[in-house]
């Protein structure tokens, strides 16, 4: 009888004390994530986008029944998505694939169509609403690649294609040509970069089921490693560090990089900022929609977006926008 009443005694306490949650975790973080105009098209993952002028665009992906093709831009300063138009017949509907932006074109290249693994590279002129193939991706057929913009060039690279891989090209718009930079860093599937000052970051992925930790920044000569997303030093800068992920999203914020979203092993939801004068990371709210992977980011001035992907077998159509600095509010 004395055990009997100790136990229940026992169950009794734990269920009464609160549980720990990400809510409580975020409740001192900075940081408000405000819900926009749902995207006009259908929940999809994996796709793809890319930024011209304050206009942001979401290309593909794939909505748990078919590969896509299509492209959305939106409004921001009107808060609405338009439908343009789409990868002509030649092109292969797909997920996974990279974007960037040059001046004011926007390219889309790369990715799987369900049955290959793809290297065709298009060049999309919101002017004319239209597209153009352009000269093939120098590198192997891949998807989950990562891409950026540096000035009038831009460089996509990594990603997987039945082997782990580390090779970025570099592309000349004005001849339409690829030239490979070397890279030193980890290879990697599921990447992400940002762009600060004319320097990209790169970060995330994954190679060899191991979530990889080493963080880059690459000016247009020269990568240089940064301090490692994760607890690898023996200082406390990083003791609280679990940034890690594969498939989550980066954009920029006035001169700070945000990262988001992903998976790693689960669902990530949390959110990094990154102060590239210091070389530090400090956490912020939550992303607020159900977490997920496979989602697309973009930024332009002082705003950052997060729009669609997926978790399991669903798949999202909604849009968030970041203010990093703004207390968060449960209901907006």
């Amino acid at each position: 009888m004395k055990w009997t009443y100790l136990w229940l005694l026992a169950v009794m306490v734990s269920v009464s004390l609160p549980s720990c949650s990400s809510d409580d975790d975020d409740d001192d973080l900075l940081g408000n994530w405000v819900r926009r105009s749902d995207f006009d098209g259908v929940t999809r993952g994996n796709a793809t986008s890319f930024v011209i002028g304050n206009k942001g665009y979401l290309f593909g992906g794939y909505d748990g029944k078919d590969r896509l093709k299509d492209l959305w831009e939106y409004d921001s300063e009107n808060n609405w998505w338009y439908e343009k138009a789409s990868l002509p017949d030649e092109g292969s509907a797909r997920n996974s694939a990279a974007g960037f932006s040059i001046g004011d074109k926007g390219y889309v290249g790369t990715g799987y169509d369900g049955l290959n693994y793809l290297k065709d590279f298009w060049e999309y002129d919101p002017a004319a609403n239209k597209w153009t193939r352009k000269a093939d991706f120098e590198g192997s057929a891949r998807y989950g690649a990562v891409s950026f913009t540096l000035g009038n060039s831009g460089y996509l690279g990594c990603g997987y294609s039945g082997n782990y891989l580390k090779d970025i090209y570099k592309y000349n718009p004005d001849n339409n040509t690829w030239e490979l930079i070397p890279f030193p860093g980890t290879k990697r599937v599921g990447a992400s970069a940002f762009v600060i000052d004319n320097k990209a970051y790169l970060l995330g992925g994954i190679n060899n089921q191991q979530y990889v930790y080493d963080f880059w920044m690459f000016d247009g000569e020269n990568w240089v490693q940064k301090r490692d997303i994760s607890n690898t030093s023996d200082d406390s800068y990083d003791d609280d560090y679990n940034i890690v992920r594969a498939y989550g999203v980066a954009f920029v914020i006035n001169s700070m990089g945000y990262y988001t979203t992903g998976e790693s092993g689960s669902l990530r939801s949390d959110t990094w900022e990154y102060n590239p004068i210091k070389d530090l990371w400090e956490a912020k709210t939550s992303f607020e929609g159900a977490t997920r992977t496979g989602a697309v980011g973009f930024s332009f001035g002082n705003r950052g977006f997060v729009a669609t992907g997926r978790s399991s077998s669903y798949r999202f159509d909604d849009l968030y926008e970041f203010f990093p600095f703004e207390e968060y509010y449960q209901y907006d």
